[in-house]
């Protein structure tokens, strides 16, 4: 989220916003990024596992993540109109663990939330934490279709670097003896 590290609640629900899958989208992401049969043809598709054009699980990956980052553009502004300065939000660091459920078919409304269930200060980066967050998809009926452990970097508001580590970052910067130190 685009607040200090410090600032962000546990198990938090934000709501990122819905999306409804049209034929003509699923048919132009698929034949672009994922040209399985079950994506882009939706006559063959009737005969496939799904009994039916899905969209790619690819597809309903990035829809949800345009919608957290538009949501942490968001979170920003919301944070500047209460009177604050807001955050800085880091990159990911990865995907811990990410399922499809359900598939996605023409006409399904999905809805995608963000929850930060857990966080701890970087042990490689100093001045950041960690952020760990549960992104879920339910479509219209509320079944869950997509769901990921995803971990994202968020810069403590007031960090002081230790007179140690500014002293270890000025010597590896020297010629000889920053070899010395990296090693």
């Amino acid at each position: 989220m685009t607040r200090w590290y410090e600032e962000v609640a546990l198990d938090t629900a934000y709501d990122l916003g819905t999306h409804t899958f049209t034929t003509e989208e699923i048919i132009r992401f698929g034949t672009l990024y994922d040209p399985q049969y079950f994506h882009t043809d939706p006559e063959a598709a009737k005969h496939s596992h799904f009994g039916g054009l899905v969209a790619s699980g690819w597809h309903t990956v990035s829809v949800g993540h345009r919608k957290m980052v538009d949501r942490l553009f968001a979170e920003a502004d919301i944070v500047r109109e209460e009177g604050g300065e807001p955050g800085v939000s880091g990159p990911s660091p990865g995907v811990n663990r990410m399922d499809f459920h359900a598939p996605v078919r023409p006409g399904d409304t999905v809805r995608y939330t963000l929850t930060v269930t857990g966080k701890r200060h970087s042990n490689s980066i100093p001045g950041w934490g960690l952020l760990f967050n549960l992104l879920e998809a339910h479509n219209q009926n509320d079944q869950l279709v997509y769901s990921a452990d995803i971990v994202g970097f968020s810069k403590l508001r007031d960090y002081k670097m230790p007179l140690r580590l500014k002293a270890l970052m000025a010597l590896s910067q020297l010629p000889g003896i920053g070899r010395l130190i990296r090693k």
